[in-house]
């Protein structure tokens, strides 16, 4: 059986760092603010929402609630972001997915001020990562030293995907390489699979993106050195479909009728291959919410730094 990438171990460290950045910035008189708004009712979203919420609480992070009933408008969203935009206790904004079916997504995302956009899935921040801007914010460098160097550049405002970063960060942690491995990512969302491709190439793996009109995912999947799937479709990946010695990562998040939590993985007959496994619960989705925190009180410290008297002239 392979061995298992707990995504908690390393959601704990994060958490760890930020509750201490959070309270540099209190006792100079700063708080750090995250707006979590939820429209609707999905199950997954009131789950993710109130695991937010928790987060927060245990950070020292100050978490205000926007709970919206399924049929807000689009024009309520938007006045509630814009003024999110522009409050100052606030350093960041979540928009929880999927929003009710008659609101356009994008444009609400589009709307938050990318200093903001701490989910990084607004177009300015997915386009900056794109072009290869901000993925700076991939290798590890001194903050300071950075602000000291980017200070005149926009993208030090971006941030990266939470759940994509998340996944290269947990490979990290397991010291596992990344560079020159064959990656297969399965699904091409804005959310996962695109930005986690752009990672990937941005370490110096080969990538493949695979989706709904892969023909024969198999052959695609049996390749992989570290194997990606993003898809939300339970059991999708089985063990006949994944080589000896593969690095599974499973993003997927589906929650059954009866309440229970799995993967897009067959944990059962892929671990058994598998060197390394992400378990679903207690894998990503972990790793996922601490990236949030830890972009949030990235946002603060920015925030400061760049509006301080002392970095002005």
């Amino acid at each position: 059986m392979g061995n298992i990438l707990d995504g908690k171990k390393l959601a704990d460290r994060i958490r760890e760092d930020v509750k201490k950045e959070v309270q540099a910035l209190n006792r100079i008189g700063f708080d750090v603010g995250l707006a979590v708004l939820l429209a609707g009712d999905n199950p997954a979203s009131l789950q993710y929402f109130q695991s937010t919420l928790n987060a927060c609480k245990k950070v020292g992070v100050t978490a205000y609630e926007f709970r919206l009933p399924e049929n807000v408008t689009a024009n309520e969203i938007l006045n509630i972001v814009h003024t999110i935009n522009i409050d100052e206790r606030i350093n960041g904004l979540l928009a929880l997915m999927p929003l009710p079916a008659h609101i356009n997504a994008r444009r609400i995302i589009n709307s938050i001020v990318p200093e903001k956009d701490v989910d990084g899935l607004g177009a300015i921040s997915v386009g900056r990562l794109a072009a290869d801007e901000s993925s700076f914010q991939l290798f590890k460098q001194n903050e300071k030293d950075l602000f000291q160097q980017f200070r005149s550049l926009s993208s030090i405002w971006s941030f990266l995907p939470c759940t994509p970063f998340g996944v290269i960060r947990l490979l990290e942690f397991y010291d596992i390489g990344i560079k020159g491995k064959h990656v297969v990512i399965i699904g091409k969302s804005l959310a996962v699979g695109k930005p986690l491709a752009n990672m990937f190439l941005a370490k110096e793996a080969t990538v493949t993106v695979c989706h709904r009109e892969t023909v024969n995912l198999a052959k695609f999947t049996r390749q992989a050195d570290i194997l990606c799937s993003a898809t939300g479709r339970a059991g999708l990946i089985r063990g006949s479909m994944v080589k000896n010695g593969a690095v599974v990562i499973d993003v997927g998040i589906n929650i059954l009728k009866d309440g229970s939590i799995v993967g897009d993985v067959d944990f059962s007959s892929v671990s058994r291959k598998a060197s390394m496994i992400t378990p679903v619960p207690g894998g990503v989705g972990p790793v996922t919410i601490a990236m949030l925190l830890e972009n949030t009180v990235r946002s603060a410290v920015r925030n400061e730094l760049f509006k301080s008297p002392l970095m002005m002239g």
